[in-house]
């Protein structure tokens, strides 16, 4: 990762939800959800998004590489409301991903403890003693040639989970600069998409689902 040139997207974000307590964007992929380490990376998400709304709170992330769906509040109740959420669960996440080969399974859950490899930072990996709980279901939708687009439904919100679960199933979502090898790694951009997110509207109640198109 050190000769990494930080290069976001120029396009402005699509916003694709606001009201007063609450802003839905599609976080392209290669923007950062918030500012790196350095003057470099001060380009994000949020940063855009604050130029159009400054009251914007950050609530959750999305990794550089993965592009989709995020939440960010509008309040500061509606920051902590929507943080209680995520903490405790009670929101649901939906992924679409390209992986190399083809799961021998329709569908599984993987339930693997994840910790961070500190030598090779950012990297995470699997450690059954002293990595944090973290599962993740999985569905195969349909193959495509070699690979196989299949949708992911993180239980846990570990760094990098999806990654790291979908290596250590044996099938690493193709264009993933951290863990992919050889031809999965050979590709425009990591094959993750967050489609889906349904939450509690932190002021009404009521039940909300944000999708945003799959683009690849």
């Amino acid at each position: 990762m050190n000769d990494f040139i930080y290069a976001p997207p120029p396009d402005a974000p699509v916003i694709l939800h606001l009201d007063d307590d609450i802003l839905v964007a599609d976080k392209p992929s290669g923007l950062l959800s918030v500012p790196g380490r350095g003057g470099d990376r001060a380009d994000c998400l949020i940063a855009r998004l604050k130029a159009l709304h400054p009251e914007v709170r950050l609530v959750h992330r999305l990794d550089l590489d993965t592009s989709g769906v995020i939440v960010f509040a509008l309040t500061p109740q509606a920051q902590a409301h929507l943080g209680r959420q995520f903490e405790d669960r009670k929101t649901q996440k939906r992924y679409i991903a390209l992986v190399a080969g083809h799961p021998t399974e329709p569908k599984g859950r993987v339930d693997l403890p994840l910790i961070v490899d500190w030598p090779n930072r950012p990297r995470q990996m699997v450690d059954p003693v002293n990595g944090r709980a973290a599962q993740t279901d999985w569905r195969v939708l349909r193959a495509e040639g070699g690979n196989t687009r299949m949708a992911l439904k993180p239980l846990t919100g570990r760094s990098h989970q999806l990654r790291v679960h979908m290596l250590a199933l044996g099938h690493p979502i193709l264009g993933d600069p951290l863990y992919a090898t050889g031809a999965a790694r050979d590709y425009p951009r990591l094959m993750l998409h967050a489609e889906e997110l349904r939450l509690r509207h932190p002021t009404t109640g009521a039940a909300m689902t944000f999708r945003a198109p799959v683009p690849f």
